[in-house]
């Protein structure tokens, strides 16, 4: 059974950073790549994604501020989130789709975390 575990979230303020882990099991992690996904009121947004090489994309929305990484001996995937603002304030998902290519769109992506919650007031 493949779990996708979210840890790492919480309340900061503006310009503060947060560190978000996803860790995998029950699948072949280096098959996968994986991404992080986020849901606001109204609104469901591609943050980032990694192949099992390391090859990433990231959201316009997010670029130069947010970082996506992985260790494949640890089957974790991290979202680093510097810089925040209370417009990046959502609900964070981690999410696996098996193959290399760096998908952006959540129907692409058949594993997925419960969700972890990031607030970030002004």
């Amino acid at each position: 059974q493949v779990q996708l575990v979210e840890s790492g979230g919480g309340l900061v303020q503006a310009g503060a950073s947060l560190r978000l882990s996803c860790s995998a099991s029950g699948l072949t992690f280096t098959d996968y790549t994986m991404a992080w996904f986020r849901q606001a009121p109204g609104q469901d947004q591609f943050v980032a994604a990694i192949s099992w090489s390391t090859s990433t994309t990231t959201a316009d929305s997010v670029k130069g501020r947010f970082a996506i990484s992985r260790d494949n001996t640890k089957n974790t995937v991290t979202l680093q989130m510097n810089a925040l603002k209370p417009e990046d304030t959502a609900v964070y998902y981690c999410a696996a789709s098996r193959g290399g290519v760096l998908y952006i769109t959540a129907d692409q992506y058949r594993y997925w975390g419960q969700g972890i919650q990031v607030t970030v007031s002004s």
